[in-house]
């Protein structure tokens, strides 16, 4: 079976879910930290070199502020989870908003935990065009755009896999996902089964990963 070697993930659907428990919209994103911790595990046990997480994004922080307070506690809490893990944490997003977790700021570059064997970033109060507004200026002739942009540390994604049944980028990693393979779970973030994982990683298996070519 061909694994891909990076693996996008966004983790939707956590309002809703909460809504349909009977909760407050953000009450759900707490229940997100345990399935993103498993989907980890699994990565690693198939063989999968890179996991970029979707934590927030700028546009997110225009939310209630229960909410926003509620997402970015559950972003530091998944990264400090998986600083426990065998893995190389990288947060990627803009620093220099207050809306940045300080708790994150010793993970803006790259920190391994045990032998750092998977790379795992977080997109934290992250904006395609924050990351993109290194490109002003630059001189393609000279340097790579992959090299030009904020998150240049991360690799080219080979499959996207979105809980929650919403049919968009929402703005992930707009340079790195330009040939990636996009699989949609209907089933919301919070109600993560391994299942969803392997039938994602099968359904990719069977792509034509062409590239282009």
């Amino acid at each position: 079976m061909r694994i891909p070697k990076h693996i996008g993930v966004i983790p939707d659907g956590n309002r809703r879910w909460a809504v349909r428990q009977g909760k407050e919209k953000g009450e759900g994103y707490d229940s997100g930290l345990d399935p993103g911790l498993e989907l980890f595990k699994l990565c690693q046990k198939v063989g999968v070199n890179e996991i970029t997480y979707y934590g927030f994004t700028t546009d997110n922080t225009k939310r209630p502020r229960e909410q926003r307070l509620a997402f970015t506690e559950a972003c530091v809490n998944a990264v400090k989870l998986l600083a426990k893990e065998d893995a190389a944490l990288l947060v990627i997003g803009n620093t220099e908003s207050a809306m940045f977790p300080k708790d994150l700021l010793p993970y803006t570059t790259r920190q391994i935990f045990g032998k750092g064997t998977t790379k795992v970033n977080f997109l934290v109060n992250y904006g395609w065009e924050w990351d993109l507004n290194s490109l002003h200026g630059a001189n393609e002739e000279k340097v790579k755009v992959s090299n030009v942009i904020k998150s240049s540390d991360i690799s080219r994604v080979d499959l996207i896999i979105r809980w929650g049944g919403r049919r968009r980028l929402s703005g992930f990693l707009p340079v790195q996902s330009i040939y990636a393979d996009f699989y949609v779970v209907d089933d919301y973030w919070p109600d993560f089964k391994k299942e969803h994982f392997y039938e994602a990683v099968n359904w990719y298996d069977k792509q034509d990963i062409t590239l282009g070519g």
